[in-house]
């Protein structure tokens, strides 16, 4: 039987970029594919543009009200009929084999590991491009998976494949997360299987002004979003909350927030004590204005 590969492309207002992105699914190596494009209640006529494809793999799916990425993933997640899934985003560019690859290292790996993930080439302007995540140390499937993600996010939806009952719902993203809801959801999928992380580059990434990225104050939700639901876990992973509370005190540090990202400054090095060189580093004291600070017990 063929293996069916439900592809879900959320979109808001991207006509420009969009038949790239959805071009770049359909010409595949792997053939036996759905794509759905979930329009987040654009302004713009992003049926138009989805009908003008002509291809019979394609459906399009309209939100009634915008709801952002996670919202829009998991309207196709709910419309999704395939044995895989896999997302793009409408700004980014497939490589040609990605699915082929990915569906043959599925195949050929233990029954636990029900998640494949490569990497993504992104480009910041015509002169720098890195790639991401970076090369060193990739995810292994002996480690403790849960732990390692929860500081570092290592899976990109859109660069990923996942096994259709990799994950229970449809509702697998946290749609109160405007930015690192993918972030979010790695960490809980690491808690029902095992993900495979392969260094391959198999996606093309363009950062443009108004990727969520480039949006601190989402950014902070996201970190934040992160810290409220996986508390239980981190009362016991004192490290990882503390490097967790660091990120988002550099958010709020760069919104103008010097107050509360003091107070998460203070609150991780409670939990991580060796954290201190944070606080007393040069760059530190000026933005927050900590020069006179010092820990005592109390850490205040």
């Amino acid at each position: 039987m063929p293996n069916i590969v439900s592809v879900i492309l959320p979109t808001y207002n991207r006509s420009r970029s969009l038949v790239a992105a959805m071009n770049s699914v359909l010409i595949q190596s792997h053939k036996d594919l759905e794509l759905i494009v979930v329009d987040d209640a654009s302004s713009e006529d992003i049926e138009s543009v989805v009908r003008g494809i002509g291809d019979t793999r394609v459906r399009y799916v309209r939100r009634p009200q915008n709801g952002g990425a996670g919202a829009a993933r998991n309207t196709g997640l709910a419309h999704a009929t395939g044995d895989y899934i896999a997302f793009q985003d409408s700004d980014d560019i497939w490589l040609p084999n990605k699915l082929e690859r990915q569906l043959q290292l599925l195949a050929s790996l233990p029954e636990h590991v029900q998640v494949v993930t490569g990497a993504k080439i992104v480009y910041y302007g015509p002169t720098r491009m890195l790639q991401a995540p970076p090369p060193e140390g990739p995810l292994r499937i002996d480690e403790n998976q849960l732990v390692r993600l929860l500081t570092e996010n290592r899976i990109s939806v859109q660069n990923a494949l996942f096994q259709k009952g990799c994950f229970p719902g449809t509702d697998w993203f946290d749609e109160c997360a405007s930015a690192n809801e993918d972030w979010e959801f790695a960490i809980r999928l690491a808690q029902h299987t095992t993900i495979y992380e392969d260094m391959e580059p198999v996606v093309l990434g363009f950062i443009s002004a108004d990727s969520i990225s480039m949006n601190d104050r989402r950014e902070l939700i996201g970190y934040l979003r992160i810290l409220r639901k996986n508390r239980t876990i981190l009362r016991k992973l004192k490290i990882q909350r503390s490097l967790l509370m660091i990120g988002a005190s550099r958010y709020f540090l760069k919104l103008g927030k010097r107050s509360t990202a003091r107070k998460f400054l203070v609150a991780s090095f409670l939990d991580n004590p060796p954290n201190i060189r944070l606080l007393i580093s040069p760059m530190v004291k000026r933005a927050m204005h900590l020069s006179s600070w010092r820990p005592n017990r109390a850490g205040a």
